[in-house]
């Protein structure tokens, strides 16, 4: 089921059309040309839209098309560029911008480089996040459908590659890959095939990666990785001065909760200073950016980094300020959440209530069957559940809870999850399956927390993932499950179980319940029994509920998740260790025997002058 959102997001622009065909620049080219695969530059036709091109399969292209059937729309900018970039492309420009001079630089969609490479052309910076549908959920939708059948994404990657490979002039000039994706280039070795010079690991301001362009420009040779230096300061770091898809504006870099599998929480833990932040934003409103989403790996440590008070007690107060000063901002119409923790909801729900009663209004997600607010507007951050084994969960994010023990991980996500659905906060959590070492036990107590969620009435869309052992992380060298046909029948149990219960909002007309069953089991007879093997027909059968639940457990096809006894919200404040109870807010109640409030350094400085 996916989420309504109130439909386009495009602001007033200069033009609409297209720019007149040409079939080489007459000004030689752009000495540097700036470009991202089309499915992840779009820039209307609902924010979610990236995510399903994302993990879904080429062949449900039509599917896409049927439902936004203007996808592919793009707008422009009088001399041709992208009107709308993804961030990283844009911040990749700002950084360049420091050392080139304007016309020296065009960001343009993949259509159109042969407007902007030319004989004058020295390098092609691109920007990608799965270039090759091997990472996440676009490893397992894809291979529920068949191996070969590679993500939207990918295909559209693909072609952009095969225009620059193609250009006439690509003697001329250089390649350098840079995003999330990149890793997928150097595991997978496919340089030549995708005809990517250099991939680049790390951010743009990096002196590293400016002098790399250097290189290019002057015709050296450029090495085929290099991973570039990461501003440790929040002084380094830059914010684009023009428009980005989805208006997204950087917020923090970092976590802090050191988990194994995860990239971005290998980066240092910054905060944008709010004036950078405020300064991106404006710079989206004046080009018509009519929606601001602020990224981030945790957005609750936002203001409380490298202060006294630990980053996982959140900072209230700069928080609300902050995103208030956003979407008062004139010209924002909406406003869409990024990444965030479940633990700062149990820590102080008052937070998540006042965030509420702030950000509902500039939501574009509407939940009518959940929602409770007037319009039906709902809030969905994405979560990281990834497990419900607290034995995995040890080994594989230890910190993850924190102020909380990792051993009340379930009690954790559950009285985080009552907290946010009461609030209109309905996740998006992801699950990893398949990790290494998992055991049947382990995908047991993960089943035991989602079945207890639907016992509790309590809401997410569970997105679960095969692992993926994601470059230059702490387990980038440990084999779990590679593809969906390796999956035991709990394994699979697990995937269905969470689509079923996503689906739960979708299927509440008379003929929703029908129209699934049939055609997951068309689906089933016609060609997933054969591509994914005899673990998968059971669980397929419980998400289709061609029987009841109860009588597959009893005919030993399913396990059915045990109740879970788990702590309250007061007895999880109870187990923070004393001396960080004092970071605790009053006003959130069920406070531990022997809590104190909190007095700022600066504060316990002057009462011993005082006392002096």
């Amino acid at each position: 089921m996916t989420p309504q959102t109130d439909g386009a997001t495009n602001g007033t622009h200069t033009d609409h059309s297209h720019p007149q065909q040409r079939t080489s620049p007459a000004d030689g080219g752009k000495l540097i040309v700036l470009t991202a695969p089309l499915t992840e530059t779009i820039d209307h036709a609902g924010y979610f839209i990236q995510m399903g091109m994302a993990s879904m399969p080429i062949w449900m292209e039509g599917v896409m098309t049927k439902k936004y059937p203007k996808w592919r729309e793009v707008e422009y900018n009088p001399d041709g560029s992208a009107r709308y970039m993804p961030a990283g492309v844009r911040l990749v420009e700002a950084a360049l911008l420091r050392e080139f001079k304007p016309e020296d630089i065009a960001c343009c969609y993949p259509d159109d480089l042969e407007k902007f490479v030319g004989p004058n052309t020295r390098v092609i910076g691109v920007s990608t996040h799965n270039p090759l549908g091997v990472t996440f959920a676009a490893g397992v939708y894809t291979s529920i459908f068949g191996t070969s059948k590679m993500p939207i994404n990918s295909h559209y990657a693909r072609l952009m590659f095969a225009k620059i490979k193609e250009n006439p002039y690509r003697k001329n000039f250089k390649v350098i890959v840079g995003g999330s994706g990149g890793w997928q280039i150097t595991q997978t070795n496919t340089f030549d095939e995708l005809s990517v010079d250099c991939v680049v690991e790390g951010r743009s301001e990096s002196e590293d990666t400016m002098a790399l362009f250097h290189k290019a420009i002057n015709g050296e040779e450029l090495p085929r990785e290099i991973e570039v230096g990461h501003p440790k300061e929040r002084e380094a770091l830059l914010v684009p001065d023009k428009r980005t898809t989805f208006g997204v504006v950087e917020m923090t870099t970092g976590c802090g909760r050191r988990c194994k599998f995860c990239v971005p929480d290998l980066n240092p833990q910054i905060d944008f200073p709010k004036e950078k932040i405020m300064t991106a934003v404006a710079a989206n409103v004046r080009e018509g950016n009519k929606q601001i989403s602020l990224a981030t790996e945790d957005m609750f440590i936002w203001g409380q980094v490298h202060t006294e008070t630990p980053f996982y007690f959140p900072n209230r107060e700069a928080l609300l300020d902050l995103y208030s000063s956003v979407v008062n901002t004139p010209g924002v119409e909406q406003h869409v959440l990024s990444h965030s923790t479940i633990a700062p909801a149990v820590v102080d729900p008052i937070m998540i209530k006042k965030l509420s009663e702030l950000l509902l209004p500039k939501s574009p997600i509407h939940l009518p069957y959940l929602s409770n607010h007037p319009q039906k507007k709902a809030l969905s951050p994405l979560i990281g559940l990834e497990t419900g084994s607290v034995r995995l969960a040890k080994t594989l994010m230890p910190s993850k809870g924190v102020p909380f023990s990792i051993e009340d991980w379930p009690s954790v996500v559950l009285e985080g999850l009552r907290v946010l659905n009461s609030n209109n906060w309905f996740p998006v959590m992801t699950l990893i399956v398949g990790s290494p070492d998992e055991t049947d036990e382990d995908v047991m107590a993960t089943l035991d927390l989602v079945y207890e969620m639907e016992r509790r009435n309590l809401f997410a869309f569970l997105v679960p993932s095969i692992f993926t052992p994601l470059h230059d992380t702490r387990m980038e060298k440990a084999k779990g499950v590679a593809e969906t046909r390796q999956l035991t029948p709990l394994q699979w149990q697990l995937l269905m179980k969470c689509w079923k219960l996503n689906l739960r909002p979708g299927l509440y007309s008379w003929w929703g319940p029908l129209a699934w069953r049939t055609g997951a089991l068309a689906l089933w007879a016609w060609k997933l029994r054969k591509i994914n093997g005899p673990n998968f027909t059971w669980p397929l059968f419980m998400f289709a509920s061609a029987l009841p639940e109860e009588m597959m457990a009893k005919m030993g096809k399913i396990y059915l998740g045990k109740p879970l006894k788990t702590k309250s919200r007061k007895e999880l404040l109870a187990t923070i260790r004393p001396n960080q109870l004092q970071h605790l807010r009053e006003d959130c109640g069920d406070l531990p025997d022997g809590w104190k409030p909190h007095k700022p350094l600066s504060v316990l400085k002057a009462e011993v002058i005082s006392a002096d």
